[in-house]
């Protein structure tokens, strides 16, 4: 049995390079043009270059999305920007407008992969696809495994589906809430998450229940409990949201489905409890199985008031390491003190905890905290840390 690919989101070059360093086989990103996430750090045509190029030496693959439905206006360049991708060595474009997808196949050699933005719910309606030159189609987010189990059956190319992310309360994400309320057009990359937002509930002008206390949006996705019966099945791709999420969410959670995937395959899975326990030290929000058991209820909603927080915070990334003096250099993300219980994570290999205990700029000050986020510092850490390290507090640990 193949192995699917595990699609990573990558907002920047740095995220990328995490991503793919924690076991993605490919990343999607957004370039500056005709994507759905404008307030994302969208790559340059530069950065789009130098992530293939790292991707391509690692063998692994880079996707752009083009997947906004566009207006009149947004068309300006469409043809030379696909020309573009194409000399930079993009593997696919993911686009959702059937010009767009025209566009794509008339002036690149480049393959479409079809945006979950058109909904495909059926198999005709991939199939139409497939016959019309798609490479790939990422399944709506409302199917039920079942539903994906007839697609893996009987589509007539690729299927991808999301397996972890965020959820969109409107049917595949094609949502006017935005549009109506602020004018930022979710459909073309302006998105306010206004489902999120928290709304008082009124009934003859009279307040039900307490003020702020309902949104509308949907639980995250997250779908560790359901991986072995999708790993059985005939899917190329299994995706992971979050373009806008932080280097270690996107670390985290691609590290912990890489290790699922290769423990199954392995014969050798751990409970089920060990992967939820490590993929909640991600900072998220509350989490549910979406549609894959079927049509879904109110557990499956944010509707109440909540609070979720990762049980382990992030505070530093690696940068450098001295076998000699077993010195590492890292740069600092969030506060934290010395004689911490901190937490290592590394591509491939297990968590590690121990015990920090020095902290020092690096003219070898000894600092009693460290402070500023993006400051390079170093302590002594017994074993090698290599650049892009995670490195979180043990929440239990904490002592600031």
């Amino acid at each position: 049995m193949k192995t699917p690919e595990l699609l990573a989101p990558a907002g920047d070059l740095e995220k990328l390079k995490i991503a793919l360093l924690y076991g993605a086989d490919a990343v999607y990103i957004g370039g500056t043009e005709f994507s759905l996430r404008a307030r994302a750090s969208n790559f340059t045509l530069k950065d789009i270059r130098e992530g293939v190029d790292f991707a391509h030496n690692l063998h692994k693959k880079v996707y752009v999305t083009a997947n906004m439905i566009p207006h009149n206006e947004d068309m300006a360049g469409l043809d030379e920007y696909l020309k573009q991708l194409e000399i930079a060595g993009v593997d696919a474009v993911i686009a959702a407008s059937p010009y767009i997808i025209d566009r794509i196949l008339k002036v690149t050699s480049l393959p479409v992969h079809l945006s979950t933005q058109q909904s495909v719910t059926n198999t005709k309606h991939a199939n139409f696809w497939f016959e019309y030159g798609i490479e790939r189609v990422v399944l709506a987010r409302e199917l039920s495994l079942d539903e994906i189990t007839y697609f893996s059956n009987h589509a007539k190319g690729e299927i991808e589906i999301f397996i972890h992310g965020g959820m969109c309360v409107s049917y595949s994400g094609r949502c006017t809430l935005s549009n109506t309320m602020t004018s930022r057009d979710a459909n073309r990359g302006g998105c306010a998450h206004s489902c999120r937002w928290f709304y008082s509930l009124f009934k003859n002008d009279l307040l039900i229940g307490e003020a702020n206390s309902f949104r509308m949006s949907s639980k995250d996705l997250d779908s560790i409990g359901y991986l072995p019966k999708l790993l059985s099945l005939n899917i190329a791709s299994l995706k992971i949201e979050g373009r806008m999420k932080s280097a270690h969410y996107i670390a985290t959670v691609v590290y912990v489905y890489r290790m699922l995937i290769d423990d199954y395959f392995k014969d050798n899975l751990k409970s089920f409890e060990y992967y939820e326990k490590e993929i909640s030290k991600a900072e998220n929000r509350e989490t549910s199985h979406g549609f894959l058991a079927g049509i879904t209820t109110p557990k499956q909603q944010l509707y109440d008031d909540f609070s979720t927080s990762p049980n382990q915070e992030f505070i530093a990334i690696g940068i450098d390491y001295d076998d000699q003096t077993q010195m590492a250099i890292v740069e600092q993300r969030n506060h934290f003190k010395p004689n911490s219980t901190i937490e290592i994570i590394s591509p491939g290999q297990l968590p590690v905890l121990f015990t920090l205990e020095k902290i020092m700029d690096l003219d070898g000050n000894e600092l009693d905290a460290a402070r500023h986020p993006l400051q390079k510092i170093c302590f002594k850490v017994p074993f090698r840390i290599k650049k892009f390290d995670m490195i979180r507090m043990c929440q239990p640990c904490q002592n600031h």
